[in-house]
Parts: structure tokens; sequence; C-alpha cells
């Protein structure tokens, strides 16, 4: 029998203990930690929700999964890896949804020797490479073709505002790295918390300078505040956003001033606009039809893509591993690892998959689309 364990936000958030789980050869265990309360539930919700249209078994083996809530915390985002370690003897560990808990997570994971999928774009380090891959683009990718399209469109300074920890400075950074030997000069940068309300000071003074363009280094429905809070200030540039604020939710919150905004994608965003031979249409177009007839028309969101890739990609790993190891041992999380680097060309809504050792991340630009918003709609950006 089919057996999908589901432990519901409520549970985490109120200390409720999980039942035990002794080490299993009949089942495969997957521990989930994202947000699904908190500033980030925008992320996390979707990636939850997406849970819904994925395999209860892979090659005839059942999938136990069971699902905390971190609320963004990376002390929570540890509590609970550290649970999948010790009580659910997890053969997989997922999440988070943002950037700091899935480093958090990622850390638990190495040190336990238990593959790790982040569902967040993080910093892989070289004491978190040998357990942990990751499946949204990395930065490097989806901020190429903004400050191509900047070029294009002749902008020359360009000022930033991003979130105030390390999604922030990975875009921060990358801007550095990449766009500012492209030609483009950075004249200001401000930053702000997740849970703040305001940037009314931040965007005063980005206005001050009157920057070509802007880029905003935030995701979720908090990337809608400093861009709602540019136009209501009269800023008339181009302003970029990232893939982290690619979802329907970004243009309810952000209104009419999400208008004419630039935004890197990922390709499940618009699998409709892709030629047939896409590797990424046919599961892009699987999700979101699923998706929106239980959350309704345009509910599409990249965060659930995220979720329901990992379990695409799994259905390539796990037959491979299963032909040398028994669920619930090391030798079984080993060959886990070793199927991330042997499988290539792991076709899924949001890219296709060639991990190696150094990079994983594992996607080209095959993962990237760009979009605008014109009449309160996403579509591809000139």
């Amino acid at each position: 029998m089919n057996k999908v364990l589901l432990i519901a936000a409520v549970a985490a958030t109120l200390g409720l203990p999980a039942s035990p789980a002794a080490a299993q050869t009949n089942e495969i265990t997957i521990g989930i930690s994202i947000c699904t309360t908190g500033p980030a539930a925008a992320l996390g919700v979707p990636e939850r929700n997406a849970l819904e249209f994925v395999p209860k078994e892979i090659a005839g083996v059942p999938l136990k999964i069971i699902v905390l809530d971190d609320g963004g915390d990376p002390t929570n985002a540890t509590t609970n890896a550290r649970r999948f370690v010790t009580e659910s003897k997890a053969d997989i560990i997922m999440g988070s949804a943002t950037t700091p808990p899935t480093i958090a997570i990622s850390n638990v994971a190495n040190e336990a020797g238990i593959p790790h999928i982040g569902l967040a774009p993080f910093p892989i380090s070289p004491e978190r490479a040998k357990w942990s891959v990751m499946m949204p683009q990395p930065v490097p990718i989806m901020g190429k073709v903004l400050y191509e399209h900047m070029k294009a469109h002749n902008v020359k300074t360009v000022g930033y505002i991003g979130y105030s920890d390390s999604y922030g400075d990975l875009w921060f950074n990358d801007f550095k790295n990449q766009a500012v030997p492209m030609g483009l000069t950075l004249v200001d940068e401000e930053r702000f918390a997740r849970p703040d309300t305001s940037v009314a000071g931040q965007v005063l003074k980005l206005v001050a300078v009157n920057p070509d363009a802007i880029l905003i280094g935030a995701s979720g429905t908090a990337a809608a505040l400093p861009q709602s809070a540019l136009r209501e200030r009269g800023y008339k540039g181009l302003i970029y956003q990232t893939h982290g604020a690619a979802s329907m939710d970004f243009i309810r919150i952000a209104g009419a001033s999400a208008e004419g905004v630039i935004m890197s994608a990922g390709p499940v965003m618009n699998p409709e606009g892709q030629p047939d031979s896409a590797l990424t249409k046919r599961p892009g177009l699987a999700l979101n039809t699923a998706y929106e007839a239980k959350y309704g028309p345009n509910s599409r969101s990249q965060f659930a893509g995220h979720g329901y890739d990992a379990f695409e990609v799994l259905k390539r790993i796990i037959p491979v591993a299963l032909k040398s190891a028994k669920p619930g041992t090391v030798e079984f999380r080993e060959a886990i690892r070793q199927a991330f680097l042997s499988e290539h060309e792991i076709a899924a809504s949001q890219g296709v998959y060639n991990w190696t050792e150094k990079d994983r991340s594992g996607l080209d630009d095959r993962s990237r689309i760009l979009l605008t918003v014109k009449d309160g709609k996403y579509v591809p950006a000139m």
C-alpha cells in the first residue's frame, strides 16, 4: 500500500513530537523542511502544495514523505533537519524555500551523509558540496539574462535594493561579478529585511540618484514592496526582478506597479510558449494543468515547480540507486548521491539537470526565460 505521511506545519509550530521511525527497507523516507508560515510562506506554500501532484511510489517502492514547517528560520530548519536524521532516519532531505534555512539544512545533511535537495538558491561551499544539490536556477544563470537585457536597452547606471541576508548578497555579488565587467555601473546599494513593511527611506535614496535601471534582489510577495514604492515615488526607469519573485502573487500584490517589470523566470511560468522540442515543456504543462485545476487559473508558481521537480529528478535517481542498495541504509544514501552524478539530461519543469561533483545546480540556459508584465499578465519580454 502506498504510504504518504504529511506532518502539518502547525505541529512543528507547536512543537508536537513526531513519531520516531526506525530505518525501513520497504519504503523510502523523505524529510522536507519548508516555510509554510512566516514572511516567506508565499514561497513555501506552493512547494508544499506541489507535493499533491508527485508520485506516491517510485520503482514500486512507497515514499514516506514528512513535511515540517521551519518558518524561514535557520534555527528551526536545523532542528527539523536533525529530527529527520535522528528520528525519521531519512534517506533524503529537502528544503528549505529560502536561502538562509537551506544553508542550515545543507550543513546538517552533509554532516550526517544524507542526500540533500535544496529548494532555494544557496551558496554551495566545498564542505557542503558532497551531499547537496539544488533545484532552483543559480543566480549567475538568471542574472546574466537580466544584465544582457540592460545592455541591449542602453542601461548604463543601476541601483540595487535587496534583502539584508544571504539571498540579497547572492544577487549583489553577482551584479559585481558579471554586470560590472559588462560595463554597467552600480550607483547605489540599499537593503531591507524580509519582514519589513516599508522601504520608503531606501527608495528615496534610489530615486534621488535616478539610475537608468534598478535591480531588486528579493523573493516572494516581499519583492512587490520596493516595486510598488519605486513607482509610487515616481521612478520612471526600468525595474528588474529576480526569479525569486516569479509568481502570480507578485502581480496580485504589486498591482499596477508591476506593469513593465523585467523578470528572469523558470520555464514553468510559460511552458505554452516553448517549442515542442523543449524538454521542459511537457513537465511544465503537467504541473500547471494539475496545479491550476485545484488552485485556480493563473495560480502557477515557480516555487511549486521546485517542489515538483525534485520528484521528477527522484523518478530518475531512485531506480538507479535501488539496483545496488536498499532504503534505510548507508549504502542506499551513497547510491543516491552517486546517481545524481551518473544520470544526465534529467528533464523537469524548470530545467534539464546535469549535475557534476563541481556543478551542484546542474542547469544551463534552458532553465531561464525572460518575462514582463502587460495588462496584469506575464508575457515574454523583448
